[in-house]
């Protein structure tokens, strides 16, 4: 029985009564039953169906540093089993694509990288890249040697490379707030200079100013798999526009179902949990999720 705790999911009453305000209820627990019911779209046409999920907060339990993330070796075996028997299991990450695979652990699931600006297919060796994206790549590693100032590691503020992205990363740092401060203004002069920025959980990624995120990623996978049926997980703001993606699917008629999975935590944003349809707690409630679909 799945613990009541950490599962939640919205009633089609509630849903419809709703849908209108763009506002999504859910009810304050689910029976193994319940979770069944709600996934029964896609365990019912495995064949057919996609699981696609982020994996930082959502496989991986946030970490002080990004290097240190792990991904439990069972869930790794859970999402091979599931790879299997589904019609297309990826994982859609804001980190490069072979970083993902080598996080993850599994080498038969395709990986969505840098919100979707790199694909690396299951087996490859290398990861194809948005020809555009990868064009800026030099000068987005240009600045990024620039801010690797002593101010900046005075802060103790780490940065990452993801080739056409760099990440600054400030969880964790001695004064927290100092150092967002620090990188509001870092953002401001990528901006001025033409780069794009974006801002998720206590992180500032300095990327290409090109158009591209994880929606993108899960609308490609969708059309290049053509299922009928798919669900995606997520914790933070960049899942957001994957929620958008299956909901826009959803009203094409290129899906037939489309579960929009919350995965809750204290950092995350409110909009994560009141737009999706199936809300869990942490990454234990989506790995119970992700056990419901193996069993079924």
């Amino acid at each position: 029985m799945l613990a009541r705790s950490a599962i939640g999911l919205r009633s089609a009453r509630e849903a419809g009564a709703t849908a209108s305000a763009g506002i999504l209820r859910r009810v304050s627990g689910a029976t193994a039953d319940e979770l069944e019911e709600v996934l029964a779209p896609l365990s019912r046409d495995p064949g057919r169906a996609a699981i696609l999920c982020d994996i930082d907060g959502t496989l991986a339990p946030i970490v002080e540093r990004a290097d240190d993330a792990h991904v439990p070796e069972e869930s790794s075996k859970l999402l091979g089993r599931l790879a299997r028997r589904y019609g297309c299991v990826a994982c859609v990450s804001g980190r490069s694509s072979s970083e993902a695979r080598r996080l993850v652990g599994v080498g038969s699931i395709v990986y969505a990288g840098s919100h979707g600006a790199e694909l690396l297919e299951p087996g490859a060796a290398q990861a194809t890249t948005v020809p555009v994206f990868a064009s800026w790549e030099g000068r987005i590693r240009e600045f990024a040697a620039e801010q690797d100032t002593p101010d900046l590691r005075v802060l103790r503020v780490r940065m990452e490379d993801k080739g056409p992205i760099v990440a600054f990363h400030w969880r964790g740092t001695p004064d927290e707030e100092a150092s967002r401060a620090r990188l509001e203004g870092l953002a401001a002069e990528a901006e001025a200079r033409g780069l794009g920025t974006h801002w998720g959980r206590k992180v500032l990624e300095v990327r290409p100013p090109v158009p591209v995120d994880k929606g993108q990623a899960v609308r490609t996978l969708c059309e290049r798999e053509r299922p009928r049926t798919a669900l995606y997980a997520g914790d933070d703001v960049t899942d957001l526009d994957a929620f958008d993606a299956l909901e826009a699917m959803k009203d094409e008629g290129l899906l037939e179902a489309a579960v929009c999975v919350g995965v809750r935590s204290d950092e995350g944003p409110a909009a994560i949990t009141e737009r999706a349809n199936l809300v869990v707690d942490g990454v234990p409630g989506f790995v119970a999720v992700l056990e419901a679909l193996d069993a079924a």
